[in-house]
């Protein structure tokens, strides 16, 4: 089970600022946070009609000796509203996920889930074989995977002494 810190508002008290020594610090995770940062997503509620947060789903991507596997977390997105699409050495994986239908009468009093299109694209080196990539989505997580062209996996070469 992973360690989920949560703050809670106190009142009209502001939250003590997070105090993280430099060992807590993680260049990876501060690179993510601001390849995800929205510039606008904070003055989005203030005009009705658009939505507070953009789905954007979050990708892992890994090579292997075969080839590279893709994962994406897209969950309450049906296969049929996803697209994937390999034009020369540039995979693009789009879909959308829709809201869902409320009633006339329903109160909300917090909405944290998001909604929408998203479109991610990623170039491939070469030797890729794009006749054998296989897409799957099982329990809301899409998986690609790309194998390499046999002739474009690394060789072993052995060493003789003499």
């Amino acid at each position: 089970m992973s360690n989920i810190a949560i703050q809670r508002d106190n009142g009209n008290q502001p939250l003590p600022p997070a105090r993280y020594t430099a060992r807590d610090w993680d260049p990876f995770r501060a690179m993510r946070d601001l390849i995800r940062w929205e510039p606008f997503a904070e003055l989005a509620s203030s005009f009705g009609g658009l939505e507070s947060s953009v789905f954007s789903p979050a990708f892992e991507v890994k090579e292997t000796k075969e080839g590279f596997v893709f994962r994406a977390d897209v969950p309450g997105v049906k296969d049929a509203d996803l697209d994937v699409k390999l034009t020369q050495n540039r995979l693009s994986v789009s879909g959308k996920r829709e809201s869902e239908k409320t009633e006339k009468g329903d109160t909300f009093y917090t909405t944290e889930r998001s909604y929408g299109s998203f479109t991610r694209s990623f170039t491939l080196p070469e030797g890729v074989d794009a006749d054998k990539i296989r897409a799957e989505l099982k329990e809301g997580v899409l998986t690609l995977s790309i194998p390499k062209k046999p002739e474009s996996q690394p060789k072993k070469i052995t060493v003789t002494n003499k």
